[in-house]
């Protein structure tokens, strides 16, 4: 059972929260190339200096929730049900997150002018990739540590690769779907048959590694 939050991580995120809400909220209504740095500390009422300590790179600001998928994914990993494989903890993480209309989902209203926003501006475009390549590595280390293998095995890397491939094409899929301004709820089973048809499709590579056995 974790621990409860402290007063001071308490404090710091909030925070980290009320500096990305802020940058959020200027991109949106200007643009992420119009908007400095100091601007988004003044909006969020702290130092320069602080935003950066918590977001050392300024597209960081666009991208927050990275460090969230990072957790959810190894989480989901760690605690399949047993007879679960990888990607079946993967495609019900996606689901759940779908479902509640979480951002890291992909599927909500107005998600699609925030992709927009990255797609249209090539220094988030490169820090979109980055990251990617970066939660693919420690998602690869998790894998790696629930199948017990050593770094001469491959299949950790390539698992994770097909897996966030798959997670990042849904996520788009998901954007494009809700930009039609249909009603969600209309938009909504359609889309989840789509993820579970993209999941379907990876059984015959994926669907026995990391197949969970608890005792």
């Amino acid at each position: 059972m974790p621990e409860p939050e402290g007063l001071r991580e308490r404090k710091k995120r909030e925070t980290r929260q009320r500096i990305s809400d802020h940058a959020t909220a200027l991109f949106a209504i200007r643009g992420f190339d119009q908007v400095s740095v100091s601007e988004v500390a003044e909006a969020a009422g702290v130092s320069r200096m602080t935003v950066i300590n918590y977001f050392p790179l300024k597209e960081d600001l666009v991208f927050d929730r990275t460090p969230d998928l990072d957790e959810r994914l190894a989480t989901a990993v760690r605690e399949r049900p047993a007879g679960n494989s990888f990607a079946d903890a993967v495609r019900d993480l996606m689901l759940d997150l779908i479902r509640r209309r979480h951002p890291l989902g992909g599927f909500g209203a107005n998600f699609h002018h925030f992709w927009a926003m990255v797609w249209d501006s090539p220094p988030l475009r490169r820090r979109d990739l980055e990251l990617a390549a970066e939660t693919e590595t420690a998602f690869a280390g998790v894998l790696a540590e629930e199948t017990g293998t050593g770094p001469e095995d491959p299949r950790p890397r390539l698992a994770a690769a097909v897996l966030m491939a798959t997670y990042r094409a849904l996520v788009r899929q998901g954007v494009r779907t809700t930009a039609t301004g249909a009603p969600l709820e209309k938009l909504l089973p359609g889309h989840l048959r789509v993820v579970e048809e993209a999941f379907g499709d990876l059984a015959g590579g994926l669907a026995d590694y990391g197949r969970a056995s608890r005792d």
